[in-house]
């Protein structure tokens, strides 16, 4: 664990170094989507009952006053192969070659340097949501097994490390992240890598128009909504 923080570190270190520390002139008053897709890549012990398949994440990037600072809301959907390790008591067999998942809500603080159309960031916050392991249940009367999934609450933490380009009329985001469940998973610790590459859309006219319609004064952009 600790050879992965100081990577994160030092990714972003070096960020900071080659960014320049003028006015963010991308992410004044501007609220980011950004709709990504790759893998959760187990770590450590968690490798020996977990492994990696497609996943997916939904995340806003809502920049503060200072716009060096952001908010980052975001839905982890992490799919991986599974295998039980360790025999549950209320069934007779074991499973093999299964899918397990993890539904995390985070809600992360960041930091970021603008290159000109260039931008580094970190972030960290903690995280909510549950998990599905599955199990299988069998009826040997009428020879039929049937897979089941016990969902479990799980708190988190992540942490993370990313850039993105501006193209015309959006971002290509690439995004480097740690995420450690304080659950454990077949008596195993988890601790997962997560890379995800993705697009990044400015929608801050929807969420000027969004405030319009629920009546609050004022708008995202600074900008009178007609």
């Amino acid at each position: 664990m600790k050879s992965i923080l100081t990577t994160v570190f030092c990714l972003f270190l070096c960020c900071s170094v080659f960014a320049q520390s003028g006015v963010d002139t991308l992410h004044y008053r501007k609220v980011y989507y950004f709709g990504g897709t790759g893998m959760g890549f187990p770590l450590g012990k968690t490798k020996d009952v977990l492994s990696p398949k497609f996943s997916g994440s939904l995340g806003l990037d809502i920049s503060l006053k200072n716009p060096k600072y952001y908010l980052y809301p975001a839905l982890y959907t992490l799919s991986f192969d599974y295998k039980q390790k360790i025999q549950d008591n209320q069934y007779p067999y074991k499973i093999e070659d299964a899918n397990a998942n993890f539904y995390m809500f985070s809600l992360a603080g960041g930091i970021r340097k603008q290159l000109k159309k260039l931008n580094a960031y970190a972030y960290a916050g903690p995280g909510v949501g549950f998990l599905t392991e599955p199990r299988v249940k069998v009826d040997a009367i009428n020879s039929i097994a049937k897979i089941e999934n016990q969902k479990k609450f799980s708190f988190s933490g992540k942490l993370g490390v990313g850039a993105d380009y501006r193209f015309n009329g959006f971002f290509l985001g690439l995004e480097i992240g740690y995420l450690h469940s304080f659950n454990k998973i077949q008596e195993t610790p988890i601790n997962i890598m997560t890379v995800m590459v993705g697009l990044k859309s400015d929608i801050t006219r929807l969420g000027d128009k969004v405030i319009k319609v629920i009546g609050v004064e004022g708008s995202i952009s600074g900008k009178e909504t007609k």
